[in-house]
């Protein structure tokens, strides 16, 4: 996807979606048919979506796919039968159970996800809260119910900002977004307006507000202890869009007033650009991230008015990107980066332990995600899994010092050989060193073989060392896969992100296309045997690739494709996030060079597109219109568009049917007949 653009629709008017179209269900097997074994396994969406382990640590909530586009909540007791319970099924299209949390150990609250449409057809992304008990009955919005009178529709549900409050009682701190209403002449008509903080009973439903809606506000960070100590407010322009620039703001300890970070320090030299993340109230310092030598690092800001702090964690060659955070509080133990692999260095002594403890237990799966713990911390759930297994939930007691499987992240995957996925750098035309990884078919002496390169999407973003069930399902198929970490990708700091994928793009698809030059150099793969496969960006850097070199691949495959740079920013002209894109894509000759769509008289391979009528990262008309171009080129083109599907196609039967497509379309025109 291209990151932080998916935007909000700031401006969209009278739209009244169905949120909510729970049922008490008995699920049955999941059964399709699939027009090969690979792209039925590979294809079907991953058996748990969603984890949570209660405050007791004696019950599990798991959200699973159920039959056709669903999702099913389905509740483990631990201290019972140890069955697999279903309690609430979603069967709505355009909205998706996202995730399940324990407020008590009998009341789970629960997110639904979704894109609606507005006037116009203009896609809305919207998501709703709700409560339940762990046997499915009493259901209760938390949402802000949607008002006849409302000035606009509310899109945002609000986010949970704390769990455990008031000793765990059943009370939650939650963003509320109001939206102000028509007709103010009366004393019942809201005229609130902007993002503020409820403490909200989940099973009442009773609120009381402890942070005044705020127009500017984004986003609440609380301490472990529940008092909202950071709030986070975007900056827009005069026309309401969305500059890109933020206001941090925090509360020293006993204060009920905000104060600015500024003149921050840390270890004594001035720096700007603190992006606070969490809060440690027994320290008094807020984790954040700042760039130190054109890399991400994290530090720690006291917050008791000095804007002093220190350095916690940086590298000189990749970014330190992401805050380690578990229990019900939250609590920062560590932070993370990826390299060759990913890389966790806790801080808290007692995990660090547990952590080595768990590395030698679980040696075949060292990506190891701890997903979940009991209030006292005693129970901890984990999803351990490598670049050979799609990974398996553990539960880890630490009095009994036991560790037990509890479910597979995909069953169908379960014991299936996997091609493993190898670190490797390769060289570009101006001989720059491009990392990447190769997996290969099991059991390959990886030699002559057909190949698929495969760049990532974003462009601001990187692939990692672990399970790709796309990598996998080519190797079950007899194909190499390379995938670069062309410049543009994020993770390797600013100087390899350059000026991103878009603006840069002859660079960042000059690296995707050396990467297919270095197979065949090295023998892996044949030259009359090459395919490239992409998704959103990567698509595009698919497409993109036939601009630069033609003769290079046999076959492209595009899912999701950005196709024209104007649409990319046309499309937003709607949507807050309208400056940021025109931003990021540029202005320039690179536009019009770098749109395949307007290219597709230079295409010598036949193409694959593939996207969902829903998606409001890449719109659908940009695939619509690539099929256009080719066919009136006389280009051959197949394409295939999902209804109601967003970005991710995050549905199994539609990526069954997409793989068994592209299985059939790679190995007609790479010869390998079926």
């Amino acid at each position: 996807m291209i990151t932080g653009f998916s935007g909000c629709a700031g401006r969209v008017r009278a739209l009244r979606a169905g949120l909510l179209a729970g049922l008490l269900v008995t699920v049955p097997a999941m059964a399709q048919e699939a027009p090969d074994a690979a792209a039925r396994d590979f294809g079907a969406r991953s058996s748990v979506l969603d984890i949570s382990l209660s405050p007791s640590g004696t019950k599990i909530a798991y959200i699973a796919p159920g039959p056709e586009h669903s999702e099913v909540i389905n509740v483990i007791d631990l201290a019972g039968d140890a069955k697999i319970v279903p309690v609430l099924q979603n069967t709505e299209k355009i909205g998706d159970f996202a995730w399940c949390e324990w407020a008590t150990d009998i009341r789970l609250v629960c997110q639904v996800s979704g894109m609606g449409k507005g006037a116009g057809g203009l896609l809305v992304p919207f998501d709703r809260l709700f409560a339940i008990n762990a046997d499915g009955t009493e259901a209760k919005m938390l949402s802000q119910r949607d008002s006849f009178r409302a000035t606009g529709f509310n899109q945002d549900g609000g986010d949970i900002v704390a769990f455990d409050v008031n000793d765990g009682e059943g009370e939650v701190l939650m963003t509320r977004n109001y939206i102000p209403e028509s007709d103010i002449n009366t004393r019942l008509t809201n005229s609130k307006s902007g993002l503020g903080v409820d403490l909200v009973d989940v099973v009442t439903g009773k609120t009381r507000t402890r942070e005044a809606p705020d127009d500017g506000a984004v986003r609440y960070v609380a301490d472990e202890n529940g008092e909202v100590r950071i709030k986070v407010r975007a900056l827009y322009d005069g026309t309401g869009n969305l500059t890109g620039e933020y206001v941090y703001l925090y509360r020293t300890p006993g204060s009920n007033n905000w104060k600015k970070f500024e003149k921050l320090t840390i270890d004594g030299q001035p720096i700007s650009g603190f992006s606070p993340v969490a809060v440690d109230s027994a320290r008094n310092v807020a984790y954040g991230f700042i760039t130190k030598g054109g890399y991400d690092a994290v530090v720690e800001v006291l917050l008791d008015g000095s804007d002093a702090g220190k350095l916690v964690m940086a590298r000189g060659d990749v970014d330190v990107d992401a805050l380690i955070r578990i229990g019900r509080k939250r609590r920062v133990v560590g932070a993370s980066y990826a390299t060759e692999k990913r890389e966790v260095v806790y801080f808290d002594p007692e995990l660090k332990k547990l952590a080595a403890g768990l590395a030698k237990a679980l040696p075949d799966t060292p990506l190891i995600n701890l997903v979940g713990t009991s209030s006292d911390e005693k129970r901890i759930l984990l999803i351990a899994g490598s670049d050979t297994q799609a990974g398996m939930v553990y539960l880890y007691d630490k009095e009994k010092r036991s560790l037990e499987p509890l479910l597979p992240v995909r069953m169908e995957l379960t014991d299936k050989a996997m091609g493993k996925m190898q670190p490797v750098t390769y060289p570009a035309a101006d001989g720059t060193q491009i990392p990447a990884y190769l997996t290969l078919p099991p059991g390959s002496d990886g030699k002559g073989l057909p190949a698929v390169v495969m760049p990532h999407g974003g462009p601001s973003s990187r692939d990692e060392w672990g399970f790709d069930w796309l990598v996998q399902y080519f190797t079950a198929r007899g194909y190499a896969v390379l995938q670069p970490n062309y410049r543009g990708s994020s993770g390797y700091g600013e100087a390899w992100y350059g000026r991103n994928g878009f603006k840069a793009w002859d660079v960042a698809i000059g690296d995707v296309n050396d990467a297919a030059r270095w197979l065949v150099s090295e023998g892996i793969a044949r030259a009359d045997s090459l395919a490239i496969v992409g998704w959103s960006y990567g698509g595009y850097a698919a497409l993109q690739s036939q601009v630069l070199d033609p003769a290079l691949y046999k076959a492209v495959v595009a899912i999701a494709p950005v196709t024209d740079l104007d649409y990319l920013v046309e499309d937003k002209r709607n949507y807050t996030s309208s400056r940021l894109v025109q931003q990021f894509v540029g202005n320039g000759p690179h536009v019009a060079a770098g749109s395949p769509r307007r290219h597709a008289a230079r295409f010598a391979a036949p193409v694959a597109l593939f996207h969902g009528t829903r998606d409001l990262n890449v719109d659908v008309r940009h695939a619509q219109a690539m099929e256009r171009a080719l066919k009136a080129a006389g280009k051959p083109v197949i394409y295939r568009e999902y209804e109601d599907l967003q970005h991710d196609l995050d549905d199994s039967a539609a990526r069954v049917d997409m793989l068994a497509t592209i299985g059939r379309f790679l190995d007609e025109n790479l010869g390998k007949g079926g």
